[in-house]
């Protein structure tokens, strides 16, 4: 059985995060992970101020299967199947040990050695606490530390002074506070929780950038009788966002591609990242696309939340509603994407707006060919002799026949390297170009704001409103 435990499948992430769903249902305020690097003898531990365990209760949470996933639990339980302890951290490593302090009582200890387990053929605890941590909860009031030693999974037969597996092991401390950061990220945000590594306190990741005014907010669709709730975003394109901004959104799955999609939160708990459910695939296109998903903690069982708490399947009922939800927020970020994060609102005048290359269809097949109406378009035609006219026609001609369109679409999709934006690298060129065009709009009879408002509908003016508003 305790073997079986093992092969449920956490990361070592996804499993401390499972340790840590239990200090915050014992009303933990501060959490501190830790670790020491000893090669094949490493340690790591997660302590906690929360309410703590008398020596019953403390073997009550040792017990696999210490609560029936039916039964009706507080507001606030982010368990369900009495199993998280023990199996994220038998999924880790084949010593447990925890010490627990409730107020008013001594510390109280007990350890899960899977060796001693397999040699008696028993499910005996021992009363063993490693000697580095008898003095762990001193300096708290009320706390639990859950201690993993033998960490098999990660760094059997290790030696101490492997250089390159201890890197990898620091790498690996990084995908933990990652994900934290993100499972964790409204407790963290509200105030709730502080968490700590190695007593750095770590920030909260929030994936929808609610900050950044170019993200576009949906409304609230409530579900089951208002128990669910659904909030669509499309984050700016990132022609709009600064590099530092760019990699943040990137998340800890460090790809865009790999975070859109529904988040799904039990309790302000994060559960799923970045995953379509199974209602669609992910495109290039919906890059932009992020939708929250609040569940109340009585509804496992309809969503399949399994023990990991990283997968969730919505109810037959309701998926129609979800897919409909999602289908309109996921053409609000393909249009964002596909028109680079123009802000420009195109509905207050269509006919205004001066695109520099038009999407044309022919037999069936997609094309583009360059607007001879954009201005600067216009005034090139102006300034050349008929004679030249036909040069210039002949060179548009190649430029629209010649367009890599399968090569960009290919290198789009590189989460690497990303395309530039317009004048990424030569803004005093357009910004020469913008005030040229609004004085040329001045002499035309324009005032200043209509100038400003016609060179918000040029492209590729639009894109820098930045440059406009100071002229």
């Amino acid at each position: 059985m305790i073997e079986t435990f093992r092969a449920i499948g956490y990361s070592i992430q996804t499993a401390v995060a499972d340790i840590i769903d239990n200090s915050i249902s014992a009303n933990a305020k501060r959490i501190w992970v830790d670790f020491e690097w000893k090669g094949g003898h490493t340690w790591l531990s997660i302590k906690d101020d929360g309410s703590g365990m008398d020596n019953e209760e403390l073997i009550r949470a040792m017990r696999p299967g210490s609560k029936n996933p039916n039964e009706i639990r507080e507001i606030k339980d982010l368990g369900r199947f009495g199993l998280g302890l023990k199996t994220a951290s038998f999924s880790q490593c084949r010593k447990l040990s925890v010490i627990s302090k409730k107020i008013d009582y001594s510390p109280v200890y007990w350890t899960w050695d899977l060796d001693f387990v397999k040699q008696t053929g028993r499910w005996d605890l021992i009363q063993y606490l490693p000697s580095e941590f008898e003095h762990s909860l001193d300096d708290v009031t009320s706390g639990t530390t859950v201690i993993w030693n033998d960490i098999d999974r990660v760094f059997k037969n290790i030696k101490e002074d492997d250089l390159k597996s201890k890197d990898i092991f620091l790498k690996t401390i990084k995908i933990i506070e990652d994900h934290l950061s993100m499972v964790f990220h409204r407790f963290i945000e509200t105030g709730k929780i502080d968490i700590f590594i190695r007593n750095r306190e770590i920030s909260a990741w929030n994936p929808f950038m609610q900050e950044e005014p170019a993200t576009q907010n949906f409304p609230d669709e409530p579900l089951m009788n208002g128990k669910v709730n659904l909030k669509g975003y499309v984050l700016p394109h990132h022609n709009r966002l600064s590099s530092q901004k760019y990699n943040y959104a990137k998340g800890p799955k460090g790809s865009w591609s790999a975070h859109q999609g529904f988040y799904v939160y039990r309790n302000n708990r994060l559960l799923v990242a970045g995953e379509w459910l199974g209602l669609f695939k992910k495109e290039l296109y919906h890059d932009l696309c992020r939708i929250q998903i609040d569940l109340p903690n009585n509804f496992d069982a309809e969503w399949q939340i399994d023990i990991k708490k990283s997968i969730a399947r919505p109810p037959l009922g309701i998926r129609e509603q979800i897919d409909s939800y999602a289908r309109d927020i996921r053409a609000r970020a393909m249009e964002v994407y596909r028109h680079r994060g123009k802000v420009v609102k195109r509905s207050l005048a269509n006919d205004l707006y001066k695109p520099i290359w038009i999407e044309r269809i022919k037999n069936n097949k997609r094309y583009y060919e360059i607007n001879k109406e954009h201005p600067v378009i216009s005034d090139l035609f102006k300034s050349v002799s008929e004679e030249n006219k036909i040069a210039v026609l002949k060179a548009l001609s190649y430029l629209q026949e010649t367009i890599p369109t399968a090569l960009i679409s290919l290198r789009e999709s590189d989460k690497e390297i990303y395309h530039s934006g317009p004048f990424e690298y030569n803004k005093e060129e357009i910004a020469s170009d913008i005030k040229k065009a609004y004085l040329a709009l001045l002499t035309k009879g324009n005032t200043a704001d209509q100038a400003k408002r016609t060179l918000y509908f040029i492209d590729p003016y639009d894109h820098f409103p930045e440059i406009i508003e100071t002229l």
